[in-house]
């Protein structure tokens, strides 16, 4: 969502990063080619601003202009700027007493149904919780049904339907099955409209005077722009929001809903979703969203997602190979797997300090896709022994493998080259030793990174962090 502008950002950094010092000019050019990245990101004029008069106030101080880096400075400041204009930090979803009601709302075409589902699941798997889902729809057709279905899908209880029912009644028989069954929390998924209206917002007003629900979560869709910004005000205004959940972020959207949320409204990005999966919901940093706009990565989210989706014991089984300097290709292959769980290489390379840039050229040639099915058409096309012993592949067996995985015998060698690289960083990594490279990591990292990480298992002074059991 973000690639535009971070590319735009970016340009003005390089900039910045070439001269020795800075002058006042150089500031004011700088400063008034970041207003018209954020304008072109769809950034609200008034956060635009304000954003801008804030860097530019710090960044003509004699530190930065006398400073023996001038532009890294100003990459500081202006990302200090993001986080803080982005929400400074993660505001987490609350809990009260059980059953705890969540109240959703938002216009019709929002993704809120969807969006209902993904929180109970998200609740469901990272916190533990009992969830029970209600709609409260009685306008739009099937709209009950369809979260029904949402919830067998997802393995998540849903109140039964009754025909005819009010949507205030509806919620509070919701409430009163989860007090009976011993519900953690009860998600009330209201009606929507296409557009703001009174009777949409005295309905969500009457639940939630009568609820009181721990969490008001307003779902916004991302590729709306500041349409999404003036329907948070709206809502905020008479129903009281407590936090935004921005959709379809995943999409060619310019940011500037996301970066104008906060601060226009003055209620916080709790989540955002990030794909059609179940999964692909997210909680919203805006640290890690301001690194990944300037192009310093997100290596903290990149380790989270490697906890979650590494297979621990194709790991121990790994390191074990990995502390021996060994590796052929059914590591390679496994290698592939994990990838492609954790999102595919443009995913991974634009949380990787420094090579943001990269991602998108290799969308364009569509890495994905293309390279990695055929390297594993190869791999899948060697016998098991071929694949445990390298080393045994001649020139007909390579014949071989290349008819049979659709391939040219080229093709075999650049993947035969790339195994034998990857065989040689293993020895170089056996001869360095784990702790000594954990602690090359822990040198590229910030305090709050290591704590983060530390919470997730990560002991830069001992094992692999993705090794541990949980």
């Amino acid at each position: 969502m973000f690639e535009s502008l971070g590319d735009k950002l970016g340009k003005v950094f390089s900039g910045l990063r070439g001269k020795g010092g800075l002058s006042e000019d150089d500031v004011n050019n700088a400063m008034r080619e970041i207003r018209v990245a954020l304008l072109e990101a769809d950034v609200a004029l008034p956060v635009v601003k304000d954003f801008v008069e804030t860097v530019k106030s710090k960044a003509v101080g004699q530190d930065v202009i006398q400073s023996v880096t001038p532009g890294q400075q100003v990459v500081k400041i202006v990302n200090d700027a993001l986080v803080e204009m982005l929400g400074g930090q993660t505001q987490d979803l609350q809990f009260g007493p059980a059953p705890a009601a969540y109240l959703m709302v938002g216009l019709q075409g929002s993704g809120k149904t969807t969006t209902t589902a993904k929180i109970a699941k998200f609740l469901t798997e990272k916190q533990r919780k009992k969830i029970l889902m209600a709609s409260l729809d009685v306008y739009r057709p099937a709209a009950q049904e369809q979260l029904a279905q949402l919830g067998a899908q997802t393995g998540i209880a849903t109140l039964p339907i009754v025909a005819g029912e009010k949507p205030l009644d509806i919620a509070k028989r919701a409430m009163d099955m989860g007090r009976r069954e011993g519900f953690d929390v009860v998600i009330l998924d209201t009606a929507g409209r296409v557009t703001v209206d009174e009777e949409m917002m005295a309905e969500a007003a009457a639940i939630q005077a009568a609820m009181k629900p721990v969490e008001t979560l307003l779902v916004a869709d991302a590729m709306t722009g500041q349409d999404a910004v003036n329907t948070a005000k709206a809502f905020n205004e008479r129903v009281g929001v407590t936090g935004i959940v921005l959709t379809r972020v995943d999409g060619d959207a310019r940011g500037g809903a996301a970066l104008s949320m906060k601060a226009v409204t003055g209620k916080p990005v709790k989540l955002i979703g990030t794909g059609e999966k179940w999964t692909a919901l997210e909680p919203f940093h805006p640290d890690r969203i301001a690194s990944r706009i300037l192009g310093m990565g997100d290596v903290v989210s990149l380790v989270e997602k490697a906890i979650e989706t590494i297979d621990q014991d194709d790991a121990l089984r790994m390191a074990n190979k990995f502390q021996k300097g060994e590796f052929d290709f059914n590591d390679l292959l496994s290698q592939m797997n994990q990838m492609k769980k954790m999102g595919g290489v443009g995913s991974l390379v634009k949380m990787l300090p420094g090579l943001g840039a990269m991602a998108g050229q290799m969308d364009k040639l569509n890495v994905d896709d293309n390279a990695l099915k055929k390297q594993e058409a190869i791999i899948l096309s060697m016998t098991k022994e071929e694949r445990a012993k390298p080393v045994i592949i001649n020139a007909s067996r390579k014949s071989r493998i290349a008819a049979g995985s659709g391939t040219t015998v080229q093709d075999v060698n650049k993947l035969y080259k790339q195994l034998q690289d990857m065989q040689t960083v293993m020895k170089r990594m056996k001869k360095m030793g784990m702790g000594k490279m954990m602690g090359m990591m822990q040198g590229l990292m910030g305090e709050k990174d290591k704590e983060i990480l530390a919470q997730n298992g990560a002991d830069f002074l001992g094992p692999n962090p993705f090794l541990k059991k949980k």
